[in-house]
């Protein structure tokens, strides 16, 4: 998800050397919202400037599966930076192994923090934040320079063959800054390796494979799996292929009973603003309205925008098609840019369906860190979804082989 950096720099997060800024004040509320059903989710979490949204969305997903299944820790606070460090390791060795042929960033999926908690386990955030190096918040792009400029020199094996120091050098670095991962630790009056606490908040092994990751394009055969194309992907984590009408059904469906679902989508649209709300107005339709030169006659520039502003407020959203998903994905307008969590439906005041989604860019905008987004911003932007195999309802599970 590797443009999520721009967004974060567009959210007054960063710029491209991810420094902080002043968020601006917060827009007034333009849209009613009435809540139509709102699953439980732990607190909104802020990954400051970093790219590591697939590991903030895929752990607060996570933290809700727990509570769904009735696992009691009012402290609840899984620890993504565990999970980062392990994962930059497995993607530094695979690095290697292709010669430098693969995509090296701080993005990933959702997939690859499924594999790293079934492979290493997971630790509470209290016993591993991440804050190694001197910062009160996530900022990263200094050790991720380092780690890059690291393995570039190693992928040119300078020694003609690979040292056995090379992976204790990268692993030097990544807990320089993030702290070193805990063989053991102690929570709350007891002693556990990463996968006993894994094993006992109940995220085991068996239960991962629970989670099943699904997408909607036509560049692949329906009812099949494949690897997203997006360099992010690096674990080539696959992905069932279904229609975008049931790929919609699969996400009401969830909610509706009691499932949320982690959401992989590109938000650099315009529609996608940095105060809370997603919607996918028809902006041909306000252009179309706006192309009378008459009534602009003698109105300047700035009002002109304004009023432009006003009518694409009203506007209706776009329809979204199969063929529009796909070639915004062929064009790269669509691409693997941002991890949320939806855990929520809603409607605003004319009947349009949103979802609830809570982000982690901290407690920010209208809605204090959750977007409010339509059913059309879901449909046409997103890449992929992670739910709970049984959030897919039986038809659709019968067609792609799960049981």
């Amino acid at each position: 998800m590797k443009k999520f950096l721009l967004i974060v720099a567009m959210a007054a997060f960063s710029a491209a050397s991810f420094a902080q800024a002043p968020a601006p004040a917060p827009a007034a509320k333009k849209y009613e919202f009435k809540i139509i059903k709102e699953l439980p989710v732990t607190s909104v979490k802020n990954q400051a400037s970093s790219g590591t949204c697939w590991c903030f969305s895929t752990i607060s997903f996570l933290e809700s599966e727990l509570i769904r299944k009735g696992y009691k820790d009012d402290d609840l606070d899984l620890s993504e930076m565990f999970v980062v460090s392990k994962a930059y390791q497995d993607k530094a060795e695979k690095y290697i192994r292709l010669d430098g042929a693969l995509n090296f960033g701080q993005g990933s999926d959702f997939g690859d923090v499924i594999e790293t908690i079934r492979t290493y386990g997971i630790v509470p955030n209290s016993v591993m934040d991440g804050l190694n190096y001197g910062e009160t918040r996530h900022m990263h792009s200094e050790m991720a320079a380092a780690l890059s400029g690291y393995l570039q020199a190693i992928a040119k094996v300078p020694n003609r063959r690979l040292s056995t120091a090379w992976k204790d050098g990268f692993r030097g670095i990544v807990d320089a800054y993030l702290g070193a991962c805990p063989e053991t630790f102690q929570y709350k009056g007891k002693t556990y390796t990463p996968q006993q606490y894994r094993d006992e908040i109940g995220l085991g092994v068996n239960s991962l494979d629970e989670y099943i990751s699904l997408t909607s394009f036509t560049h692949h055969p329906f009812y099949t799996q494949f690897a997203i194309e997006v360099p992010d992907n690096w674990r080539w984590t696959p992905s069932y292929n279904i229609p975008i009408d049931e790929l919609m059904e699969v996400m009401y469906n969830a909610i509706d009973n009691g499932y949320t679902v982690a959401w992989g989508a590109d938000v650099s649209e315009s529609g996608f603003d940095r105060q809370g709300l997603g919607v996918m107005p028809d902006v041909k339709s306000v252009d179309e309205a706006g192309s009378d030169q008459a009534r602009w006659v003698g109105v300047s520039a700035e009002d002109k925008a304004k009023e432009l502003a006003k009518m694409m407020e009203n506007a209706p959203e776009m329809t979204i098609t199969q063929e529009m998903r796909q070639i915004a994905f062929d064009n790269k307008e669509t691409t693997d840019d941002h991890g949320m969590h939806i855990y929520g439906t809603a409607v605003d005041q004319r009947g349009t369906k949103f979802f609830l989604v809570k982000n982690s860019w901290g407690i920010t905008g209208n809605y204090d860190g959750i977007w409010y987004v339509s059913d059309s911003f879901v449909r046409y932007k997103t890449l992929n979804i992670l739910v709970h195999k049984d959030a897919i309802p039986k038809a659709i599970k019968n067609k792609l082989g799960i049981k």
